[in-house]
């Protein structure tokens, strides 16, 4: 999806459009898709960049995402909402990783450390 047209959606369209992406990366992941994967990744980070330069911060709008009940959803909700609401997302990362949940429990404890070891700073 192009920059252009993420610019002309709503906050509505651009979680409804994320919620989406997730769902098919954890298609992409349960396939073995290394490359739908990486492309949805790409289109994903797109989408939070516009969120992110819209008003006030609009990845707030992600929030409710970390109670869906798909486990990637949550993941990448988490992860994109670390520097908005950094209990919350770190919660919702312990949770994934405490219940286990495979393959995303793998990427939660790596970004709980990194969080931990100062390696990576949510903006």
């Amino acid at each position: 999806m192009k920059r252009a047209s993420l610019s002309k959606m709503t906050v509505t369209q651009l979680v409804d459009r994320f919620i989406i992406l997730g769902l098919q990366q954890d298609q992409a992941m349960l396939n073995y898709n290394s490359s739908e994967f990486n492309r949805l990744f790409d289109e994903r980070e797109a989408l939070e960049e516009e969120l992110k330069k819209r008003p006030g911060d609009q990845r707030q709008a992600l929030l409710p995402l970390l109670n869906h009940p798909n486990t990637q959803v949550r993941l990448i909700s988490a992860i994109a909402t670390l520097a908005l609401a950094p209990e919350a997302a770190r919660q919702t990362l312990q949770v994934i990783s405490d219940r286990q949940e495979y393959p995303q429990a793998a990427d939660a404890r790596g970004m709980m450390r990194a969080l931990r070891e100062g390696t990576y700073i949510p903006s």
